[in-house]
C-alpha cells in the first residue's frame, strides 16, 4: 500500500494541480464551466440521446446518425447525464475524466518505458506526459483525447507485458483485459484500430497455450476493427461513418489517384517538418526546433528495444508514435488544435525517455557517474515542454470563452427566441443543439443524416439537393451558420441575432461573427427549366452539380477540383431571377444523354465563358455544333441540333472547351463554368 502510495502521491499531486489551475482559469475567464471545442457539444448531445433512451439519433425521432468522433465517449458521459448532470454540469464529469485518464496516462508511460528504458527514464516518461501542455488542453476541452490516449498506452503496455513474461503469467484474466481494451481503444476513436491489431497479434504469436482458445481471443481482439463499420452498416446501411465522409481523404472525388497521394504526401511533410518542429499550429506546445529531438527518440527506441531484446515492447511504442500520421489521410489535421494527433504523443514522449537513457549509457561508458546525464536529461525535455503551460492554460480559457460567447449564446438564444417547430440548419451543430432545444439539420452532415457527401462535393450539389429535398418538411426553416462557410447567400434570408468574437478567443472560432437567419428558399427551382425555350418538351436533363442527375447520366468528373462546385445566383434575359447550381474550370465534359431513339434532338446548355471561348459539342464522337457567350456579360444558353442518326437513349456528348491564350489546361484557370444541359424534342 506505502509503495503505491509512494508511486502514485507524485502523479495526483501534479495532475491535481493542473486541473485546478486550468479548470479555474477557464471559470474565471468564463464564469462556468465551458467546453474549449464545439466538437465536445456534439458528445454531450450524443450522451443526453443515450440517457434519453434514443442513443446514435442526435434528435429524438431523427435517423441514426454517426457524427461523433468518438463512440465510447458519449456511453461514459450518458450515465452521469442520467443522474442530473446536465446543461454546462456535464463539464465537471469531462473535466473529472479526462484529468483522472491524464494521471493514469503518466503512470502507463512510465510503466512501459520502466522494462525498455530503465527507472530513470521512466519517471522522466511519466513526467513528460505531465509537463506537455497538449494533454492539459485536452484534458479541459471536454473532448475524448487524453482517455484515447491513456486507453492506447494502456493496451500497449499490457500487451508488452503480455509478451515479456513467461506463459504461466499470461492468465486467463489478462487475457480477457487484452481483448477489452482492444474493444476500448478502437470505440474511443477509429485510429485504436491499430493498438486493436497490435493486441490481436499478440495474442497470437505469444499464445498462453496452443489451445483453440487462444486463437479464438486474438481473433476476438481483432474484431473490435469491424465492430463499428458492422454497427454502422446495420444501422444506417452504410460502414462509413459522417466523421469518414467529412473528414477522410479516401472517397473524397477531389482526391483520388495522384491527387490523393500528393495530398497525404505534403501533410506528411507538414507533420515532420512543421508541427513536430514546434512551428506555426504546434508552437503553443512544442519548443521551437524540436524535430530532430523526437526524430532522435523514435531511433532510441528501436536501439534500446533490439539491445534489451523487448523488440516486442519496441514495435507497439513505435507503432502508437507513428499513428500520428495516420491523420495525414484526413482532409486536413489542423482542427481543434491538432487533438487528432495528440493522443499519439505518448509514443514520441517515450522516445525521449530512451533517447535520455541511450545518451546516459554512452556517457557512462566514459565515466559511471556520468550516468546521471539520463535523468538530468529527462528533466531537461521536461521543462522544456512545461514551459509551454501557462501559455496553454490561457489559450484553453479564451477558446472556451469563444465558444460560449459565440455558439452557446446563440444556442441559449435559439431555445427562447425560435417558434415551436423550428428547424435549424449549423454548420457547427454541437452547442447550438446541445442547448437550442430546437431539431437540427447539419449543412456539414456530421449529424444529419445524409448530408456529408454534399457537404465534401461543394455548394453548387448542396444546393441542388436542397431542391430535391423542397416540400419534404426536411428543410430547415432557420439557420445559424458562419455565412462565409454556407457560402450560398440566396438561402439567407431575414437576419435575426448574430454573435461576434473579435478578442483572442477569436482563434478557435470558424469566423469572427455567426449569424441567425430566416431560411429563404423561394430561388430553389428557378433554374430547373430553359428561359430559352420555356415552353419546349424537355426529354432530357442533365443538371450538372445535382449528384443524382450526373449519376444518372455518366456525367465525368475529368479532374474536377475541390472549390469548382459553384451556386450563381444570377438572371435571364428577361430580368427573372434564377439561381443554378454547376462546375467551373471546365477544359472538357463527357455524359450520356437519354434522348428518343432516331428523332433529331436540340441540345441546350447553360454556362458562362470569358470571351473568347468556344465550346465544341459532340455527339456519339461527331462534331455537332460549337458555342460562345461572346455577346452576353452574364451566363447564357445556346444549343446545337443532334441528327437523328445520332440521337438515343445512350448518345455520348463530349464538349471541349477552347479559346484564346493557348491549349485547354495549359497555363490558364478559367475554362467554362457548366450549369445544365438538356434536350428537346424538336418539331418538324
Amino acid at each position: 500500500m506505502k509503495q503505491r502510495v509512494f508511486a502514485w502521491g507524485p502523479i495526483a499531486v501534479a495532475v491535481a494541480v493542473l486541473a485546478w489551475r486550468s479548470i479555474a482559469t477557464v471559470l474565471a475567464r468564463v464564469g462556468h464551466p465551458a467546453a474549449a471545442l464545439d466538437d465536445a457539444y456534439i458528445h454531450f448531445q450524443y450522451a443526453r440521446a443515450i440517457a434519453e433512451g434514443h442513443p446514435l439519433r442526435f434528435e429524438t425521432g431523427e435517423p441514426v446518425t454517426s457524427g461523433a468522433t468518438s463512440m465510447l465517449w458519449p456511453a461514459l458521459l450518458a450515465p452521469f447525464y442520467l443522474v442530473g448532470f446536465h446543461g454546462e454540469a456535464i463539464m465537471w464529469v469531462a473535466w473529472a475524466l479526462s484529468f483522472v485518464a491524464l494521471g493514469a496516462l503518466a503512470w502507463e508511460a512510465a510503466r512501459i518505458t520502466d522494462r525498455l528504458a530503465g527507472r530513470a527514464a521512466a519517471v522522466g516518461a511519466g513526467a513528460m506526459v505531465l509537463a506537455f501542455s497538449a494533454f492539459t488542453w485536452c484534458a479541459t476541452s471536454g473532448m475524448e483525447v487524453v482517455p484515447f490516449a491513456w486507453a492506447i498506452a494502456r493496451a500497449t503496455r499490457r500487451a508488452a507485458d503480455w509478451a515479456d513474461d513467461v506463459p504461466e503469467v499470461r492468465t486467463p484474466r489478462r487475457a480477457g483485459e487484452l481483448v477489452a481494451l482492444a474493444w476500448a481503444a478502437t470505440l474511443f476513436r477509429p485510429e485504436g484500430g491499430i493498438v486493436a491489431l497490435f493486441v490481436a497479434a499478440t495474442l497470437a504469436v505469444f499464445p498462453r497455450t496452443g489451445a483453440w482458445k487462444e486463437r479464438t481471443l486474438s481473433m476476438a481482439a481483432a474484431g473490435a476493427v469491424l465492430a463499428t463499420p458492422l454497427l454502422l452498416l446495420l444501422l444506417t446501411g452504410t460502414t462509413r461513418s459522417n466523421t469518414a465522409i467529412v473528414k477522410l481523404l479516401p472517397g473524397n472525388p477531389y482526391y483520388t489517384g495522384q491527387a490523393l497521394s500528393l495530398r497525404v504526401t505534403e501533410q506528411v511533410r507538414q507533420l515532420v517538418a512543421d508541427l513536430l518542429n514546434g512551428d506555426r499550429f504546434s508552437q503553443e506546445f512544442l519548443p521551437r526546433a524540436c524535430g530532430p529531438v523526437w526524430m532522435a527518440g523514435l531511433g532510441a527506441i528501436g536501439i534500446l528495444g533490439w539491445r534489451d531484446k523487448k523488440r516486442w515492447r519496441a514495435v507497439g511504442v513505435l507503432l502508437i508514435a507513428l499513428t500520428m500520421f495516420a491523420p495525414c489521410f484526413y482532409y486536413t489535421f489542423l482542427w481543434n488544435r491538432l487533438r487528432y494527433l495528440w493522443p499519439f504523443a505518448t509514443g514520441w514522449i517515450i522516445g525521449l525517455a530512451c533517447l535520455a537513457r541511450v545518451v546516459g549509457d554512452l556517457a557512462a561508458s566514459l565515466r559511471p557517474r556520468w550516468r546521471i546525464a539520463t535523468p538530468v536529461l529527462c528533466g531537461v525535455f521536461a521543462g522544456m515542454l512545461a514551459s509551454k503551460i501557462d501559455g496553454t492554460m490561457d489559450d484553453v480559457a479564451w477558446s472556451a470563452s469563444g465558444i460560449d460567447r459565440q455558439q452557446v449564446t446563440l444556442g441559449h438564444w435559439a431555445r427562447d427566441g425560435l417558434p415551436p417547430g423550428a428547424r435549424i440548419g449549423v454548420n457547427d451543430t454541437g452547442a447550438i443543439a446541445y442547448f437550442g432545444d430546437h431539431p437540427t439539420f447539419d449543412v456539414v452532415g456530421l449529424t444529419t443524416d445524409g448530408e456529408a457527401r454534399y457537404w465534401v462535393a461543394g455548394q453548387g450539389s448542396r444546393f441542388e439537393h436542397y431542391e430535391h429535398l423542397a416540400g419534404t418538411g426536411h428543410l430547415p426553416t432557420h439557420f445559424i451558420v458562419y455565412p462565409q462557410w454556407m457560402a450560398m447567400p440566396m438561402v439567407l434570408g431575414d437576419e435575426l441575432r448574430s454573435a461576434s468574437v473579435t478578442d483572442y478567443g477569436r482563434s478557435i472560432l470558424g469566423g469572427d461573427t455567426m449569424t441567425a437567419y430566416v431560411a429563404d428558399w423561394s430561388t430553389l427551382g428557378s433554374g430547373e427549366r430553359p428561359w430559352s425555350a420555356p415552353d419546349a418538351q424537355v426529354v432530357d436533363s442533365l443538371d450538372v452539380a445535382d449528384l443524382e442527375s450526373e449519376a444518372a447520366h455518366g456525367y465525368v468528373l475529368l479532374g474536377a477540383r475541390e472549390g469548382e462546385n459553384v451556386v450563381h445566383d444570377g438572371s435571364s434575359p428577361d430580368g427573372a431571377r434564377v439561381v443554378d447550381g454547376g462546375r467551373s474550370r471546365r477544359w472538357r465534359e463527357s455524359f450520356v444523354a437519354h434522348l428518343p431513339e432516331g428523332a433529331a434532338a436540340r441540345l441546350v446548355v447553360r454556362f458562362e465563358a470569358p470571351t473568347g471561348t468556344v465550346l465544341r459539342v459532340l455527339a456519339g464522337g461527331e462534331p455537332v455544333g460549337d458555342l460562345d457567350c461572346s455577346d452576353e456579360t452574364d451566363w447564357c444558353e445556346r444549343a446545337v441540333d443532334i441528327p437523328a442518326r445520332l440521337a438515343g437513349p445512350t448518345t455520348r456528348i463530349d464538349v471541349v472547351v477552347s479559346g484564346d491564350g493557348g491549349p485547354p489546361g495549359e497555363g490558364r484557370d478559367t475554362g467554362a463554368t457548366l450549369f445544365h444541359y438538356w434536350g428537346l424534342k424538336t418539331i418538324g
